[in-house]
């Protein structure tokens, strides 16, 4: 293969990596958007959990209520026992199938989920299913085509980011 060819590649290789970049981005913001409205359609139907105590309570009770799980942290945050929970979480929600994400900015996350001026232990959260007599929730819908998508390249708790208010 000759010098001219081998550039040839590193180009086009180089070109394809950073389309494929920021079409990541693109659908980050995609499913930051979606993430935040299934929070808040979700919120207001009474169908949120927050807490990892008052999450893993719902998960014993009635795991087939619950239809997706979100676990935040903030990125210099080193708690042994909350990343315990977590992996629990996890194993949990792989058994019994529930969409699961991770989210970096606990405070735009207590920001959707909780009360004003409260802040709520935001670590875990859960959707639970809709009422039968209700529409699905298409927000949610997509989060679970990309929670599958991102199984299918092997990324098992895909991580997100919430869009900026």
């Amino acid at each position: 293969m000759s010098k001219g060819t081998r550039l040839g590649y590193v180009r086009f290789f180089i070109v394809l990596n950073s389309q494929s970049e920021r079409a990541i981005q693109t659908k980050m913001v995609k499913e930051g958007k979606s993430l935040s409205e299934a929070l808040l359609s979700a919120k207001a139907e009474g169908r949120l959990t927050v807490g990892v105590y008052e999450c893993a309570k719902i998960m014993n009770e009635d795991p087939d209520s619950v239809s997706f799980c979100l676990l935040a942290t903030d990125d210099f945050e080193c708690d042994v026992a909350l990343q315990i929970h977590f992996t629990l979480i996890q194993a949990f929600c792989f058994d019994n199938d529930i969409s699961i994400v991770r989210v970096n900015d606990l405070k735009r996350l207590n920001a959707l989920v909780g009360a004003k001026g409260q802040l709520e232990d935001a670590h875990c959260v859960l959707i639970t299913n809709p009422a039968e007599d209700s529409w699905e929730d298409p927000a949610l819908e997509k989060l679970h085509l990309f929670c599958e998508e991102s199984r299918s390249y092997n990324e098992w708790v895909p991580e997100i980011t919430l869009p900026e208010r």
